[in-house]
């Protein structure tokens, strides 16, 4: 046959079902093959796994969603501004470096990228004033002031953001339009009260009395004068002969009778003076307030005599009043209503905050992933020749401990890798430690192969002494991280990075800062890059700010490193010549810490890791690493029950402990995850000992062991003998010692 050939290549990019019902996203291309006569013998498809590539791309991706979606719904108006000021320091213009949808929304035009003059050329002066001091003094400032360019009253906060030389501020504008004409019309009502009160005292003094009343009480004959006749519409001779009471009540309006009789009635009955005030239908036959003031007089034996007063019109008053109550009433409204929008903008900023503070972990673990799933590829080939090796029944034993201990080193460096990559990946609160800054540096430096890539040469130089600074571990090494990566794309992926640890340093002054001679660790990232442009190098620490094209980065990698070191007390500083490379160094304070040349002696190496027949329950839900288990546990003299789940491990135990000693649980499993059993266990049968086994679980990481025992996976054989060994000594029992402890 002639000698067959392959053409016809198709790519082949898609996910593909798997037998046990799985996914997997495949890379590659079919071929089809031909002999020499062109005739089609069959297909040839090589395939690439980028299923775990794939997830973490979208899971990047929805996070970048989810954060944009939550900046972008934040009602508070947000905008950064570049101030611009001519060569005598006068400010003269503004530059919109970013702006919100909200901000957008009341400018009613997208002003990212714009000069203020553009947009309002006859923008007050004071604005200018005021935001050139800010950016000036980088002190803030709290003010209210009237914007002719949106019409509107504005709460504004203005405050330095970036380098001093960049002069930028960040200004946050609360609209106070309504709460402003609320205090204005009660300005408004309180002036016009005070004027009214005045009018009312000067019309008493000209005559605004209605009328005067007398009343005997012991004869009932009720006079009034003529003045008070004739705005009842009454013939003043029969009010100076005395009218019947009746007449007089009847003008008063329907629902404030009742309470004027009540009055009358008090007042009588106690003596002493009185004021009421009620509505009354006057002569024009329309109804008017008034109030009555008056006095009763009793004898000496307490029989009333006499109730004379005057009539006063507050008709006018009580209506300056009302405008007054209302006004009053609509500023308490406003100021519930202002005081909740406040509280609801302040928890929306704060969910964009720690929606940030992700994106920049993401960011980073996106970066480990690819490499870390290389180097998981590598360790796995290790490990399965290894194990291949040692099926061998003739192989010597120096080769079999030879691979014995590159499968045990190796196991080694896969849980390093996976502790590294959930660390990053890890939601919490900023969680300062102490620790020494030198052994971390060496860590990272040996994790940024998987970021940098086969070419990139990574160099540490880290001193023998000891350096100690106290800062947020996870955030440290996202810091490097980025810094590494960024490197790496200066380097467009060929060259030598070097890391340089520093110790004992002083600060120098960083972009307008003054210096500082106190003890910092300097953490420098040197690369052979191209350098950055000078005028790109005020803005590479800006969020969003980023010289890659759209898709290779969020520009949020050296904010990240910025906002740590200014967080942690110091600060970050690059230097850069266009063309030749570039180095980032980050400060960060050293602590003193004590140290003890003893090294403390683990109680669980004082215990054989063997047992003596004790019973173990096993709650694994995979039946695979469960077996393996008790095998484990088996041959090292415990007596084992294996349970899928933690229901069928409560039936086991039952009420009395069912004659276990121990129990050793994975912590997540279908339906009660083991810290719930543990839980359970520990109300039930407090002496019953619980040992949960994790491979960095969230529910462990959210709320640390719950006072249980925990392993780590991977876990040795010796680690769980040990462990199980010691929550199983009974008090009072002789320890059994290794001959070499």
């Amino acid at each position: 046959m002639a000698c067959a050939r392959a053409d016809g290549r198709s790519p082949d990019v898609r996910w593909h079902a798997r037998k046990d019902g799985g996914h997997v996203y495949l890379n590659g291309s079919l071929r089809a093959l031909r002999d020499a006569d062109g005739r089609e013998l069959g297909f040839l498809k090589i395939a690439r796994d980028e299923t775990e590539r794939r997830r973490v791309e979208e899971a990047m991706r929805q996070g970048e969603e989810r954060f944009r979606t939550i900046l972008d719904t934040v009602q508070a108006a947000f905008a950064i501004v570049q101030v611009k000021f001519d060569p005598d320091d006068v400010p003269v213009d503004y530059l919109f470096v970013e702006a919100n949808p909200a901000f957008e929304r009341e400018a009613g035009v997208n002003l990212r990228g714009k000069w203020v003059t553009e947009f309002a050329p006859d923008l007050e002066r004071f604005w200018f004033e005021t935001y050139g001091r800010v950016a000036r003094t980088r002190q803030p400032e709290n003010f209210e002031s009237y914007a002719k360019a949106f019409g509107r009253w504005f709460d504004v906060r203005a405050v330095p953001v970036g380098d001093a030389a960049d002069r930028q501020i960040a200004i946050i504008f609360n609209d106070v339009t309504e709460r402003r004409d609320a205090e204005e019309r009660l300005r408004a009502s309180e002036a016009l009260a005070r004027e009214n009160a005045e009018r009312v005292q000067l019309a008493l003094a000209a005559g605004a009395i209605i009328g005067t009343w007398h009343w005997d009480l012991p004869s009932d004959r009720f006079t009034v004068d003529e003045a008070f006749a004739r705005a009842f519409g009454l013939d003043p001779a029969l009010g100076r002969e005395g009218i019947p009471l009746a007449r007089i009540v009847e003008t008063v309006h329907p629902d404030d009778q009742a309470g004027l009789s009540e009055a009358i009635r008090e007042v009588i009955a106690r003596g002493g003076s009185y004021a009421h005030q009620y509505r009354t239908r006057r002569a024009d036959g329309n109804y008017y307030w008034l109030e009555a003031n008056g006095r009763v007089d009793h004898a000496t034996d307490g029989t009333p005599l006499t109730f004379p007063g005057v009539l006063l019109d507050v008709n006018e008053r009580r209506a300056v009043e009302a405008e007054r109550d209302r006004a009053a009433a609509d500023l308490r409204a406003l100021n519930e209503t202002l005081e909740q929008r406040v509280s609801e903008r302040t928890a929306e900023l704060m969910t964009a905050e720690e929606a940030l503070r992700q994106s920049q972990k993401m960011e980073a673990v996106g970066q480990l992933t690819g490499g870390v799933a290389h180097d998981f590829n590598n360790l796995l080939t290790i490990i399965r020749s290894s194990v291949d090796f040692l099926r061998r029944p003739d192989l010597p034993d120096a080769r079999k401990q030879r691979y014995l201990d590159a499968v045990s080193d190796t196991v080694d460096r896969a849980a390093k890798l996976t502790g590294q990559l959930l660390a990053f990946a890890r939601r919490q609160a900023l969680k300062p430690e102490v620790f020494d800054v030198g052994a971390k540096v060496r860590g990272v430096s040996d994790m940024l192969d998987t970021v940098t890539g086969a070419r990139i040469q990574v160099a540490t130089v880290v001193p023998d002494c000891l350096c100690f600074i106290r800062a947020d571990l996870s955030q440290f090494e996202t810091a490097l991280v980025n810094m590494a990566v960024n490197a790496r794309d200066a380097m467009d992926g060929v060259g030598r990075l070097t890391l340089r640890l520093a110790c004992n340093v002083p600060m120098p002054p960083i972009r307008g800062h003054a210096g500082s001679l106190s003890r910092f660790a300097a953490v420098s990232v040197t690369d052979e890059g191209t350098g950055i442009a000078p005028d790109q190098l005020p803005k590479i620490f800006e969020p969003f700010f980023t010289t890659k094209e759209v898709g290779k980065g969020t520009g949020l990698g050296l904010s990240q490193v910025f906002g740590f070191a200014k967080q942690s007390g110091g600060d970050v500083d690059v230097e850069s010549e266009f063309g030749r490379g570039t180095t980032f160094t980050l400060y960060l304070p050293e602590v003193e810490v004590e140290h003890s040349g003893t090294q403390p002696v683990d109680p669980d190496s004082l215990l054989a890791p063997v047992g003596a027949g004790q019973r173990v329950l096993v709650v694994e839900d995979n039946i695979e690493v469960g077996r393996f288990c008790t095998q484990i546990l088996d041959d090292l003299g415990y007596v084992t029950t294996l349970a899928s789940n933690a229901e069928e491990a409560l039936e086991m135990i039952g009420p009395d402990g069912g004659g276990f000693d121990a129990v050793f649980s994975d912590v997540v499993m279908p339906g009660m995850g083991g810290v719930a059993l543990a839980g359970i266990l520990r109300d039930r049968l407090p002496e019953l000992p619980v040992v949960l086994a994790s491979g960095y679980s969230h529910v462990l990481a959210s709320a640390d062991d719950h006072g249980f025992e925990l392993l780590h996976k991977p876990y040795s054989a010796e680690q769980l003998a040990r462990v199980l060994r010691r929550v199983t000594v009974q008090p009072g029992m002789p320890q059994i010692q290794e001959a070499d402890a």
